[in-house]
């Protein structure tokens, strides 16, 4: 898939707020400065479509990109946030779990994974979550430039091992770093295939 056009649509804060649009909409999300910002700049390769932040926790609201006007990039807030109230992170987990199960063009979730740790509970969790309630998804493990591959290979069959407790069969998983664009390629035919009329 080329990426001829890369515009923000909306941000929202509440369901009633998102765009109205039949534009199939493939959602991202992931623990706070786990490098999701950077990713969606590399997917749509534009540098500041995208907030990149060093405080994690930036993205508050739902945000909206409509790539190719052939379908829409929704930037998620990320869970586990470091710096806001336990009231603001309930309103904004309430918000995204109804965006994710209400949302009728929503057609697949990423969850972006950091490859440089082993399986983190709050990730794990999240991931249970998303199966219990039939949503489709694949995940991303992110930042594989920063360790070895060895390492990069190890967490992820870690992760995927311990998935094993809430789910069968295999995820479909990816590969991303922004630094050297691994991933993009995979990611991006991953999306033209799901959107192809049948």
């Amino acid at each position: 898939m080329r990426i001829q056009s890369a515009t923000f649509t909306k941000a929202a804060v509440a369901l009633a707020d998102c765009p109205s649009t039949e534009l199939p909409e493939f959602a991202f999300i992931g623990r706070s400065n786990v490098g999701k910002s950077s990713l969606i700049n590399t997917l749509t390769n534009k540098d500041t479509l995208a907030r990149v932040s060093k405080t994690p926790g930036r993205t508050r609201e739902i945000n909206f990109f409509k790539i190719n006007k052939a379908w829409t990039l929704v930037d998620l807030p990320g869970y586990g946030y470091a710096k806001v109230s336990k009231s603001m992170r309930g309103e904004f987990n309430e918000f995204v779990s109804e965006y994710i199960l209400k949302r009728e063009n929503l057609i697949g979730t990423f969850v972006l994974i950091d490859s440089r740790h082993s399986p983190q509970k709050l990730d794990l969790r999240f991931v249970q979550w998303i199966i219990e309630n039939n949503i489709p998804f694949a995940l991303i493990f992110t930042k594989t430039d920063k360790v070895k591959p060895k390492v990069v290979q190890k967490n992820i069959e870690l992760f995927t091992d311990s998935m094993k407790e809430f789910a069968e069969g295999e995820p479909i998983v990816f590969q991303s770093s922004s630094t050297n664009r691994e991933g993009r390629k995979e990611i991006l035919s991953f999306i033209e295939e799901a959107i192809r009329p049948a």
